[in-house]
């Protein structure tokens, strides 16, 4: 099922071209915001799935091209980004050491949001990187990797946006990842049953008709229940937190105003998102070749 939120966060399920709203079905719930009525759906889903469907199935819904889509998860309780995760077209067979790092929950915006590129920001360039996001189920700590898949709820997808900045010599990721809309997130949250195997789904990306080469994510190094037993054996995952699973460095470009990005996952959906500088800067449209150079032939496949 593809849940989310619509016009003034309505809880839908999306059927054909339509999006049924069923908060009714979850009766006289009371949260605080919209993050936390996601939670409550996630870890009550193997009690509310099938009434959920029932209802979907039978009532009308709304045209989905009538309405505003919105973060599916608006402020998730944590973004955990996982780092150089990708075999890159080497023929070396390297494995890339494993490791991850923590985005601010603020930065989520959702599909036709607008990227903000912050005049405060010194980067040298704002990179987007497109990944596909897996969404925790339940409270996960000190996972094995067998029981790994057991903790996840469903997929989305991610567009990382990056403003590269250098602090004593290395790449300062809180000044880099964690600036307000640099987490373009959705369009929706699609079940796990929904998407057979998340390691083989292609990831497009295009900017004013412009396609990037795109990736499969075949090609993931470390793979899921790595990477969730990895992150929860350094901090606890609660049901709405998100393990975005990384980047193929060679569909990396810049972000300027007047972009106007298409993200699409196979199974997941097409992310849409613009872009603002008040200061107009520029860089070379396209793939940034110098930074993809850098990735490229550095890892292999294993």
């Amino acid at each position: 099922m593809r849940i989310g939120f619509f016009d003034d966060y309505k809880l839908g399920a999306v059927k054909g071209d339509q999006i049924v709203d069923f908060l009714p079905v979850l009766g006289g719930v009371h949260v605080h915001h919209p993050q936390e009525l996601m939670v409550v759906l996630i870890e009550n889903w193997p009690d509310l799935h099938a009434e959920i469907a029932k209802y979907v199935k039978r009532e009308q819904g709304i045209p989905l091209s009538g309405v505003s889509l919105l973060p599916p998860l608006p402020r998730p309780d944590k973004i955990v980004c996982m780092a150089v995760n990708y075999f890159e077209g080497g023929t070396t067979e390297v494995m890339p050491e494993i490791d991850a790092f923590l985005k601010d929950s603020d930065c989520v915006i959702g599909d036709g949001g607008t990227v903000f590129l912050d005049p405060a920001s010194s980067a040298s360039v704002f990179h987007h990187e497109a990944e596909l996001a897996v969404v925790i189920g339940n409270d996960t700590s000190q996972v094995a990797e067998e029981d790994a898949m057991n903790h996840v709820f469903g997929y989305t997808g991610f567009l990382d946006v990056s403003g590269r900045t250098r602090v004593r010599g290395a790449q300062s990721y809180f000044q880099s990842k964690s600036w307000a809309t640099f987490g373009p997130m959705g369009p929706f949250i699609v079940t796990k049953d929904e998407v057979p195997n998340p390691h083989n789904l292609k990831v497009s990306l295009s900017n004013n008709g412009f396609a990037f080469p795109g990736y499969s994510t075949s090609d993931m190094a470390h793979k899921i229940p790595e990477c969730v037993a990895f992150a929860s054996r350094i901090l606890p995952l609660t049901a709405g937190s998100i393990i975005s699973t990384g980047t193929n460095h060679q569909n990396l470009g810049p972000m300027q105003t007047g972009d106007s990005f298409v993200m699409d996952i196979e199974n997941i959906g097409s992310l849409h998102i613009n872009v603002q500088d008040p200061l107009g800067r520029e860089w070379p449209k396209g793939i940034d070749e110098e930074y993809a150079a850098g990735f490229r032939g550095s890892t292999g496949r294993p």
